[in-house]
């Protein structure tokens, strides 16, 4: 009996991660078409622990027009379960000033950490209309999928 309600706990667990997947996917997918061109690059590297809720903290750079600006990255979150440390790259959209970067972003994230192996990727959107799309290298044990809010500041 207890190994029949365990199996159904782990089915119901994957049912809803699929779910989760399928909703956070379909938006992404169709924003990515909308996104125009690339306007900056962005770097960051950040710790990320997770225990269904999640929370963030480190740095980066953006890149715009030319010059390199020094960021400050911290958030709070829920999904995922572990602890990592990430590198992540990617693309800036919708980027006209270098004002409009700084601030509140709704962050989607999906990935994974095993050891020195681990890979995913984050889309972040402000009310200023920028945009970030970014691949990540992940080190540690995580398994992250959720939202989060996201503060990027300038150092």
């Amino acid at each position: 009996m207890m190994k029949q309600i365990a199996k159904t706990a782990t089915l119901a667990k994957a049912g809803i991660m699929l779910a989760a997947t399928l909703m956070l996917a379909g938006p992404v997918n169709a924003q990515q078409s909308n996104l125009g061109p690339a306007t900056g690059k962005v770097r960051i590297q950040q710790v990320q622990v997770a225990f269904i809720g999640s929370g963030q903290v480190g740095g980066g750079t953006l890149t715009f027009r030319g010059r390199n600006y020094g960021l400050t990255v911290g958030g709070l979150g829920f999904g995922g379960i572990g602890a990592s440390r990430l590198t992540a790259n990617g693309t800036v959209y919708g980027l006209t000033r270098r004002e409009d970067f700084a601030g509140a972003y709704v962050q989607l994230r999906e990935g994974w950490a095993l050891g020195d192996q681990g890979s995913g990727t984050l889309w972040l959107r402000n009310t200023n209309g920028v945009t970030m799309k970014l691949a990540t290298r992940r080190k540690g044990l995580q398994l992250s999928l959720g939202a989060d809010g996201v503060l990027i500041g300038f150092k």
